[in-house]
């Protein structure tokens, strides 16, 4: 391995600990496999040396929990993007994807409050002092509406 992924958090472990691989809780793995059927793991543990999950073809019902962070593949940092690509592509063949990923408890409620969600792009927000264009944050912007 490169020094660049030796350095990579979930290569070397994240904070006091040192662990770096979290496994689904296997209450919760049993659950929705009794639901969903899995028969394909996109991010199997223990790994096999030749196996890569985003360029691998998947299964017909695939379990995805991706690192929650960036990873090195095929000499690029990759994140959750990467595995929403992947899992958006592999469903455009018919597959059915679950894939489990954090995202702030805020954002669940106002889905579960039907609120309509648009992407807004990479907004470039205005400056107070001056009124300058910002360069933008890199990361796209949510807006949620909730017509009452």
């Amino acid at each position: 391995m490169s020094s660049m992924v030796l350095d990579n958090k979930f290569h070397k472990g994240n904070g006091e600990d040192g662990k770096h691989y979290w496994l689904t809780p296997p209450d919760l793995m049993s659950d929705l496999s009794s639901r969903f059927g899995f028969d394909f793991d996109a991010c199997p543990y223990p790994k096999p040396d030749d196996f890569d999950g985003l360029t691998n073809e998947w299964g017909n019902t695939t379990y995805v929990n991706p690192p929650f962070g960036s990873i090195m593949h095929e000499g690029r940092k990759k994140g959750p993007t990467a595995w929403a690509r992947k899992a958006i592509t592999e469903s455009e063949k018919g597959k059915k994807v679950v894939m489990v990923y954090p995202i702030d408890k805020w954002i669940l409620m106002l889905i579960k409050a039907k609120a309509k969600i648009e992407n807004l792009g990479d907004v470039k927000w205005v400056a107070t002092e001056d009124g300058s264009e910002g360069k933008g944050t890199g990361r796209h912007i949510a807006m949620f509406v909730l017509n009452g």
